[in-house]
């Protein structure tokens, strides 16, 4: 690899001083992740203990069809429950019988811990161990927290796959491990990229099937392809991989960091490396210019939602042209988003947490071009006159790699283009 493939420098933001906040805070529900978990890990089934507003939700949230089976349901936890006048672990039992004689295609169950069930301290490990006893091997149980009390929505899928971890096998095996759930037209187009550079042995966590074969070991290496995946992280180094550590594949010029730093783990030459990429580079470059042409020179303000927020800066002020104003982040993991933070500029503040009256004075004060936040501030702050993009479109929406570039540009550009023809229709 020569010194021509690397990002251009800047001094970076790694190093600057965080504004790190505690507060009220506007998280979503960590249970909302299973709204693109449930599709993706095909064999597995989501099961909530939780109340009727976790069902509401969940059924709001994934918009299912009443004549639909979807793979998550809620074991509502009634008054009794909740009041300790019944034995929930002996009920939760039944209730996985009966789910597990119903629908046989059920290899992984996830038992999925909320604000109710935890509120009573309903042992959810316990149970887990206990079923997956109970039902091995045909199929695994294992719990984790969605719990909305203290995480963003994000972490839903970090606590998911960390959960995963520690019972897949061991494998001595050389390895490259993908890790976060992306959409599988996603998936299947960086495996073809990371294929056509010539790494053979690759894996995907979470893999599509229970028995997909993935196992873990000292010489397993991962690429995340998410940044809010703390958790998962930490986990995979306890079991003894290697994370390799790059930009977030948001655009052309992450893309090819993140490429960049595969290529080179596994010893792939410069000239197959560009061979593999010229071309979508090109394509990248292009799509994201024509999507950029309302950005460029824009101010952006990032609130703290769904931790994308750093590698969503990057992108967008060096291939986009905007300016940050601040860039509010949940929490700031700089051995996952360190990289991105290299590349990032001085001069928006870099927040971690939130107390979000301060924020929003903040945001008032500036008067951004676009706000990116979560839903329960986005009306509010469209009546004040501000235009605002709801940052959980970004995660339900497809926007890694060369080919979605343009289109991740394009959730920026459209509410200033609404914006723009509101004031037109107005003004006539």
């Amino acid at each position: 690899m020569t010194h021509l493939d690397r990002p251009p420098q800047t001094a970076g933001c790694r190093d600057v001083p965080v504004l790190k906040q505690r507060g009220q805070h506007e998280v979503f529900c960590g249970l909302t992740g299973i709204i693109w978990l449930h599709r993706k890990i095909q064999d597995a089934f989501f099961l909530v203990v939780g109340s009727r507003t976790c069902a509401h939700l969940l059924q709001s949230a994934a918009g299912v069809m009443i004549f639909a089976e979807p793979r998550f349901g809620t074991a509502i936890l009634e008054e009794t429950d909740l009041a300790g006048l019944a034995d929930a672990q002996a009920e939760l039992e039944r209730e996985v019988d009966r789910l597990l004689s119903r629908r046989s295609d059920i290899r992984q169950l996830f038992l999925v811990g909320s604000c109710p069930s935890e509120v009573i301290k309903l042992d959810l490990a316990r149970a887990a161990e206990r079923l997956s006893a109970k039902h091995a091997p045909k199929v695994r149980v294992l719990n984790y927290s969605g719990s909305g009390i203290e995480t963003t929505f994000t972490e839903g899928e970090d606590a998911c796959l960390a959960a995963m971890v520690p019972a897949l096998p061991e494998t001595d095996k050389r390895q490259l491990v993908l890790v976060g759930a992306l959409p599988d037209v996603v998936e299947d187009q960086a495996l073809d990229l990371l294929e056509k550079l010539g790494i053979e042995d690759i894996a995907v966590l979470p893999a599509r099937h229970a028995d997909s074969g993935l196992g873990i070991g000292p010489n397993t290496v991962f690429a995340l392809t998410q940044p809010f995946l703390g958790g998962t992280h930490a986990a995979l180094e306890r079991r003894g991989a290697r994370h390799i550590p790059a930009p977030f594949p948001f655009g052309e010029e992450g893309t090819t960091a993140w490429l960049l730093a595969v290529a080179r783990e596994f010893g792939v030459d410069q000239a197959r490396f560009d061979a593999v990429t010229t071309a979508p580079r090109a394509r990248a470059k292009k799509a994201v210019a024509q999507a950029a042409e309302r950005l460029s020179g824009k101010s952006i303000f990032f609130f703290p939602d769904s931790q994308l927020e750093i590698p969503l800066a990057r992108f967008l002020t060096r291939e986009c042209g905007m300016q940050a104003i601040e860039v509010g982040a949940p929490y700031i993991h700089k051995a996952l988003v360190g990289p991105d933070m290299d590349l990032l500029g001085q001069g928006p503040t870099i927040a971690e947490g939130q107390d979000v009256e301060l924020q929003l004075d903040r945001c008032r004060a500036a008067r951004p071009d676009l706000t990116v936040c979560g839903l329960g501030l986005a009306n509010p702050l469209e009546a004040e006159g501000l235009t605002t993009k709801w940052a959980i479109e970004l995660v339900f929406t497809p926007v890694h790699f060369y080919e979605q570039a343009g289109d991740l540009a394009g959730l920026f550009s459209r509410p200033l283009h609404r914006r723009a023809a509101l004031r037109v229709e107005a003004a006539e």
